[in-house]
């Protein structure tokens, strides 16, 4: 089946030429005015396109698209999506209390992954009647079966399966070699599947893999799921049967200005996983984060100064690596663009935070057409691991956050306070 697709064009754009951003109808202006800034928007319509996508390319399978929750764990997406028929992927006991507050009854449309669960996450997942665990040890497997038996519960579980396929992407976001702490060698999940048999308790739901994120091409996802399947068939000649297999996630975006086709993306990664699964009958769980909220997201920023020192010009904005730290953790390029362009020619410029670390940027020597203090500028694809990786370091509040549906635009997140930092200490 193929999927619709039409020029990508981004949710953050002037009306006409000359004019403001605007996040579909709403001014970024009129909103960074009403609420401040550092401020997070966020387009519901283009979240939900992009979980269309992948529900039209994968129509004729039984299917579920979990969206991976630690790419932006804002409640009011995770209702939004759940409203929409997508499950969840969560990495933490945490993640699965947030599903469980937007959307109670899409527990039975989760999946836990993670290396590290603890008992009491385990509990709380059984409790919660989530659809399966992604097991990723041998020690893990133990303690599934031990609290599944406390409980008196019985526990879907899928082995996470290193297919040591290699993903060309950033090494910190890579997870599909046998150096990454992440599943187990194929090898040793048909002893691991073996030994849950003879557990009551435990029900051998399906396979998993997840071999990275940011993944531009659709090859390496292919590799990986024929080795997958490969496992399913001798699996089923030693009579364990597996019903699900899930893909992971890691289908990468474009972060840059250039062409970019989010259907055509999606219809290339479709057809390598339908052409390696051909034959398998069973569900195909689908993990997309960054694909689906990065592009629909923008961190709104005021310029406090613009300072010229020798050579150089810096830009120094309100907003600092504590609201957004993927440039200077990854080295990650976000396009910048002021809110309401000025005449001009562009320069090259730093473009900085507040912070008190030379580390604290958002671009070095990037070309940005003139800006002066008081404006506004916008840093696009901020929708996944910005709020996500937020801190408060050097005692500064997180932003608030916006979502815009259609002509509406909502808080979704207050601006934190002074008061909410201090409140949870004691002298």
């Amino acid at each position: 089946m193929t999927v619709s697709s039409k020029p990508f064009s981004r949710p953050f754009h002037p009306p006409q030429p000359g004019a403001a951003l605007h996040c579909g109808t709403v001014s970024l202006e009129a909103l960074a005015k009403q609420f401040g800034t550092p401020l997070y928007v966020y387009s519901a319509d283009q979240i939900l396109e992009r979980l269309a996508l992948f529900q039209a390319a994968f129509a004729e399978r039984d299917r579920l698209i979990c969206y991976a929750v630690k790419a932006n764990s804002a409640l009011a997406i995770l209702k939004l999506l759940a409203a929409h028929g997508a499950g969840f992927d969560i990495v933490s006991g945490g993640e699965l209390e947030r599903v469980l507050a937007a959307a109670p009854e899409a527990a039975e449309r989760v999946v836990f992954s993670g290396v590290g669960k603890t008992a009491a996450e385990i509990d709380l997942a059984l409790n919660a009647g989530i659809l399966s665990f992604n097991v990723e040890s041998e020690g893990e497997l133990d303690l599934l079966a031990a609290r599944a038996q406390k409980l008196r519960k019985h526990a879907r579980f899928a082995i996470r399966v290193n297919p040591d396929v290699f993903a060309e992407t950033h090494p910190y976001i890579s997870t599909g070699l046998h150096e990454h702490k992440f599943g187990v060698a194929m090898k040793t999940a048909l002893a691991m599947y073996k030994r849950a048999a003879s557990s009551k308790w435990l029900e051998a739901h399906g396979i998993s893999v997840h071999i990275g994120s940011q993944i531009a091409s659709a090859e390496p996802f292919g590799a990986a799921l024929e080795r997958v399947h490969k496992l399913v068939r001798q699996l089923a000649k030693a009579g364990v049967e597996i019903r699900v297999i899930d893909a992971g996630g890691g289908l990468g975006i474009d972060y840059y200005n250039r062409s970019f086709d989010p259907g055509k993306r999606v219809q290339a990664y479709a057809k390598a996983v339908n052409a390696a699964l051909d034959g398998f009958s069973g569900k195909l769980l689908i993990e997309p984060g960054r694909f689906l909220v990065a592009q629909a997201g923008a961190l709104v920023t005021r310029v406090v100064n613009v300072k010229r020192s020798g050579k150089k010009t810096f830009v120094i904005t309100d907003a600092a690596m504590n609201d957004l730290i993927r440039p200077a953790l990854y080295q990650a390029h976000h396009e910048i663009v002021p809110v309401k362009p000025r005449s001009g020619k562009a320069r090259a410029v730093d473009v900085v935070g507040p912070v008190c670390e030379t580390g604290d940027f958002f671009a070095r020597d990037r070309e940005l057409a003139p800006v002066e203090p008081g404006d506004l500028v916008a840093l696009l694809d901020a929708g996944a691991y910005g709020m996500a990786q937020s801190s408060n370091y050097n005692t500064r509040p997180r932003p608030a956050e916006v979502l815009v549906e259609g002509r509406t635009a909502r808080l979704i997140r207050r601006r934190e306070t002074i008061a909410d930092l201090l409140a949870p200490e004691m002298i």
